[in-house]
């Protein structure tokens, strides 16, 4: 690929490896665009953050293709998943320890496939504590690193599919076509909760954003010592 489409502005499909940031990857193409091509800077972003447990499908932007970020963030977006039922953690996915358990007895496949009927359409839906969400000039996250577990406001967010793909208790799996602004972490929370159990994260995989697919996404599995660390300021 020659510098000039690059810096015109290019999007880059990428396959987040599990246990990367979004932002480390942005700063591994910026690191290896700039040595490839000798410039000094490059205007690169992601188009949606995907969490370090998950994997999948990550829109990388150059250029000016930057000024088409909310473009692709506001596209629909596919997710498969596994739910374990039963249990919960502070930040509904594998980042933090099990911490609270609830009977799973009473749970039938009937029970779980009725369930995923009232998430469809537009519903409300409350942030993670442990997300980016900002209150009062904080992220969520940083609060609750200090212990606190503030109110959050209700988001309205639209689930247009949600399906049981396999059960195997205490794992569901799972997938889902949603709207921007979906915490699938709180999905399977509040999942939980519908069925009169707990449930938290276990595996998520963004498979689609808009028409992009992950099957045409570039490998992108090297370790982070391949490359240096960058400022993230720089990303827009």
């Amino acid at each position: 690929m020659n510098v000039e489409k690059i810096q015109e502005g290019y999007v880059f499909l990428i396959d987040k490896p599990l246990d990367w940031t979004s932002f480390d990857v942005v700063n591994k193409i910026r690191w290896n665009i700039r040595k490839a091509y000798n410039l000094k800077k490059i205007k690169v972003g992601h188009a949606g953050t995907l969490d370090p447990k998950a994997t999948g499908l990550l829109l990388v932007c150059t250029g000016k293709w930057t000024k088409r970020i909310d473009e692709f963030q506001a596209q629909e977006k596919t997710y498969t998943g596994t739910i374990k039922l039963g249990v919960t953690t502070p930040t509904y996915d594998l980042e933090s320890e099990e911490y609270q358990t609830f009977p799973t007895e009473h749970i039938t496949e009937e029970i779980i496939h009725e369930a995923t009927k009232q998430f469809i359409g537009e519903i409300e839906q409350f942030p993670p504590m442990h997300s980016a969400v900002k209150v009062d000039g904080k992220r969520l996250y940083e609060l609750a690193r200090e212990g606190q577990e503030i109110e959050r406001k209700a988001r309205k967010i639209t689930i247009h599919d949600f399906k049981i793909t396999k059960i195997n208790l205490p794992f569901v799996d799972f997938e889902v076509n949603c709207s921007k602004g979906t915490y699938i972490r709180s999905l399977a929370f509040d999942f939980g909760k519908a069925i009169n159990s707990g449930g938290y994260l276990t595996a998520l995989r963004r498979t689609k954003i808009g028409e992009f697919d992950v099957m045409n996404a570039e490998n992108f599995a090297l370790e982070k010592s391949y490359f240096e660390e960058e400022n993230t300021t720089e990303e827009l």
